[in-house]
């Protein structure tokens, strides 16, 4: 068998599930039974409210909780991880589904599947702890913003405005509101979102989100309130079905994909991240993360789902509850199941402004306003990616946003560490053989003159080099020091270049020491110091290059002649008064 196939299915073995996953799965079967059962109770209004503010409708929802629940918890990189549908997903699959429909939303999620296993195999995992804090804080105050938006229809009880912009279509709903005002669905929202907010707040552990909607529910149900309903679900999953997937509109569908599968990347990775967190003995694969995601994509839209990743609030809930493996994300997904089939025309029942309530909760929560004041206050830059990616996600999309994000913190580190490059002027004496007397270490320091660089040389900080050395006065040398340099570029390559042509412009010759090998390729490609190389002006050591300058300028008469070797004592009596 080739090299290539070996190494490919080593890496397929490595991706899959091992038999440690069941081994822990033996361990605390009772502990992951209550807290994969708790879990179940937290994600049964989400599901229901994530499907139905996609688009899909609550029954998509409860089919993606399921599935995804179930294939992700066993294919994935974390023993802690809950996946279904969440608020951040919803925010890219609306205007999906405005633009492709269902059929279009089904086929973006299994070519999401496709590219996320493509990115496990890719080792992409690793990548996600490059992703700046504040790019992260201000991706998710954004998405609390935009979740929070989008219940504001149903919370007023109004018929959700036409419109793709998120802010737009809640300030028609207000509008629509104050035409025609009508407290019940506003209250109903407001009960069920104070209820879990002062309960989550005495007592963490217990979700409170299904015993407020019950009751809502109830009492909407003996007053014969006039709101709007969940409406008939189907007593179980729908069979797999491949008739949503449409060849001829895979080159539209690519982009949409793309920023799906990112987006599962994204939230997957930082859930699981944030899992190992509250964990002393937890660590995530990454990469078989992104496959066990990818897998679930997969699967998810045979049975109608819209698409998955991990969910960081029911994640919390599992390790709070004292998940232990995969067990409580497994049994989570079965509960969900008996829901399906048991008690579908109770869930039914449930008023869309319960849902809405659950969801604006679940938005306020989102935020942590001490890790949030704590970004803002570190620095001007953390601050302004904070809410350049915040307001992003509010204007444009999720993707957009973190990309935008990335860019301008990529850029601020840039400017940060093109700062930190020096051009320093350093003194000859320690560098200058050790039987000169003071007299003659004088006479260099006077013509020939020394520059250590110092940090990174490279596109940010190469023009700030370029003038710096280009001021070089009175010298009739200049010795470059390049040991120091830590990264050099193309940009920076050039820039050398053009310093020593200006110099040598000038009259002044130019000698190099110290080139690391690892920047000789670079120097080489732009041909920086063939010339200088050829005419012996390139060194190891600052201290040969100084003795090369010395000569010169002996040679040229710039410096007195050096007096011969045995009469050097006698050179230095004379200068002794």
């Amino acid at each position: 068998m080739s090299t290539p196939l070996v190494r490919m299915f080593a890496r397929m073995r490595s991706l899959l599930p091992e038999r440690g996953d069941v081994a822990a799965m033996r361990r605390a079967p009772r502990r992951d039974l209550l807290a994969g059962f708790t879990v179940a109770i937290v994600a049964l209004p989400l599901a229901l409210g994530f499907g139905i503010s996609s688009g899909l409708g609550a029954e998509a929802g409860l089919a993606t909780a399921v599935v995804a629940g179930v294939v992700a918890a066993v294919f994935g990189g974390s023993n802690l991880q809950v996946s279904g549908p969440t608020g951040a997903m919803t925010v890219v699959l609306v205007p999906i589904v405005h633009e492709y429909g269902a059929n279009g939303v089904l086929t973006v999620g299994f070519l999401a599947g496709l590219l996320l296993i493509g990115l496990a195999f890719a080792r992409a995992g690793r990548y996600m702890a490059y992703i700046p804090a504040p790019v992260v804080e201000g991706f998710t105050l954004g998405i609390a913003g935009v979740i929070a938006l989008q219940q504001v229809p149903a919370a007023l009880g109004v018929p959700k405005p036409e419109g793709d912009n998120t802010a737009v279509v809640a300030w028609r709903a207000v509008e629509a509101f104050a035409r025609e005002p009508d407290g019940v669905a506003l209250a109903l929202a407001g009960s069920v979102a104070v209820v879990m907010l002062l309960g989550a707040r005495r007592r963490p552990t217990v979700p409170f989100s299904l015993p407020a909607v019950a009751a809502v529910t109830v009492v909407a149900q003996t007053a014969h309130l006039d709101v709007v309903r969940i409406g008939e679900l189907p007593a179980g999953l729908p069979a797999p079905d491949l008739g949503f997937f449409d060849v001829s509109a895979l080159s539209s569908l690519l982009a949409p994909a793309l920023a799906v599968a990112a987006l599962a990347a994204l939230e997957s990775l930082l859930s699981a991240t944030v899992a190992d967190g509250m964990t002393v003995d937890q660590k995530h694969d990454p990469d078989r993360e992104l496959f066990g995601q990818g897998v679930a994509n997969l699967v998810v839209p045979l049975f109608g789902g819209v698409p998955a990743t991990a969910a960081i609030a029911r994640t919390a809930v599992n390790v709070r509850t004292g998940a232990a493996s995969r067990l409580a994300a497994i049994t989570h997904a079965v509960v969900l199941a008996a829901v399906v089939f048991a008690a579908a025309p109770l869930v039914a029942k449930i008023p869309l402004a319960a849902l809405a309530g659950v969801l604006l909760a679940t938005a306020i929560r989102m935020v942590e306003v001490g890790s949030v004041r704590a970004m803002a206050r570190a620095t001007g830059s953390d601050a302004l990616i904070l809410v350049l990616t915040a307001a992003a996600t509010l204007a444009l999309d999720l993707v957009k946003a973190v990309v935008l994000g990335l860019l301008v913190a990529g850029a601020l580190a840039l400017r940060a560490v093109a700062r930190n490059v020096r051009v320093e002027n350093v003194p000859l004496r320690e560098d200058l053989p050790k039987d000169h007397g003071a007299e003659e270490h004088a006479l260099p320091a006077e013509h020939i003159v020394a520059y250590r660089l110092d940090g990174p040389l490279f596109f940010a900080a190469a023009h700030r080099f370029l003038a710096e050395l280009s001021q070089v006065a009175d010298a009739h040398a200049v010795i470059l020091r390049m040991s120091r340099i830590s990264t050099l570029d193309a940009s920076g390559a050039l820039v050398l270049k053009e310093v020593v042509e200006r110099l040598e412009h000038r009259g002044i010759t130019v000698y190099v020491s110290g080139i690391r090998p690892d920047h000789q390729r670079t120097l080489d490609a732009f041909g920086v110091v063939d010339r200088l190389g050829a005419e012996g002006r390139v060194f190891a050591s600052t201290p040969e290059a100084i003795a090369a300058a010395r000569r010169r300028l002996h040679g040229a008469g710039i410096l007195p002649a050096e007096p011969p070797v045995g009469n050097r004592g006698n050179a230095r009596l004379k200068n002794v008064p």
